[in-house]
């Protein structure tokens, strides 16, 4: 298993590792759940009191179940969290990645939220998780009462050729010499603040994992017409891959009615620190309160 996401078996074998790292920084109670989908058994990671209100969460590209709830662990205290592990982007999910081409994300992901019975809910994504969430609400607006996205991949993008090229030095570097100084000064591309979990999983992520070699295409102006549901994006002023003031215009531009924040001087990994945990708890529980 993962033959065709990690390079090899050491390289599992070390982000099973830092997924069990990451579970504990958590420090929730979890109910770890398989689901059989068209495309093989996935992972599905359950925390919160079950009488309380549903909320679906879609971690970012690269990482897993247990790296979100680690930074969301707070929203417990209001919902019941639904976090599936995407196909192909994570330790716990489907060795397999999807197709952005042929609808196969939202496919996984209605075939995995059928197995789980739900019919409507509230709907929460990070970058490529925030991609998703975003074409299944498109796609099937009558099933999502509340869209909430941050830092989402498919709205904008900025220049790849130019995101690659400011990174490439930083990473031969790192490559051939994998210093902490190095490892942070690829990582301050990325990240708005040093963490040694994060920082040092990055560093084994980018030797770990098979490098992706499609990204999310952009969301046509229709598909973003369509999200008639209550909306809430929260972008990143200096976020190298989806820059956040183009963005924030974007929505604004073709869904008026959406609520949007923009994040001053942050990268496109928010901070990982306790004020932030807790902004982002309060921000998107007043949000889906509403």
């Amino acid at each position: 298993m993962g033959k065709d996401i990690f390079k090899n078996k050491e390289a599992r074998d070390r982000q099973e590792n830092w997924y069990q790292r990451f579970l504990e920084r958590a420090g929730q109670t979890v109910e770890h759940k398989t689901i059989s989908t068209s495309f093989g058994e996935g992972h599905v990671l359950v925390a919160g009191d079950p009488k309380k209100p549903t909320l679906v969460c879609l971690h970012a590209m690269l990482t897993s179940s247990a790296h979100l709830l680690s930074e969301i662990r707070h929203l417990t205290d209001h919902y019941h969290l639904i976090i599936p592990d995407i196909p192909g982007h994570s330790v716990r999910a489907i060795p397999e990645r999807l197709s952005f081409k042929d609808g196969s994300h939202t496919q996984w992901f209605t075939e995995v939220i059928d197995a789980l019975e739900l019919d409507t809910f509230n709907l929460f994504g990070v970058s490529l998780g925030g991609y998703i969430a975003r074409e299944f609400a498109s796609t099937s607006p009558e099933r999502v009462n509340r869209l909430a996205l941050l830092v989402p991949a498919g709205i904008v993008q900025a220049s790849v050729f130019k995101g690659l090229m400011s990174m490439v030095v930083p990473m031969i570097k790192f490559k051939m010499n994998p210093s902490e100084e190095n490892l942070k000064n690829v990582a301050n591309f990325l990240i708005s603040e040093w963490d040694e979990d994060w920082g040092y999983f990055l560093g084994d992520s980018m030797n770990d994992f098979i490098t992706p070699r499609k990204i999310p295409p952009l969301a046509t102006d229709e598909e973003l017409q369509t999200l008639k549901m209550p909306m809430l994006v929260i972008a990143a002023d200096d976020d190298i891959s989806f820059p956040g003031g183009p963005m924030i215009d974007r929505i604004e531009s073709l869904i008026p009615e959406a609520e949007t924040d923009l994040m001053e001087d942050t990268r496109h990994c928010p901070p990982t620190n306790e004020e932030f945990r807790r902004w982002l708890a309060h921000r998107l529980v007043k949000f889906m309160n509403q």
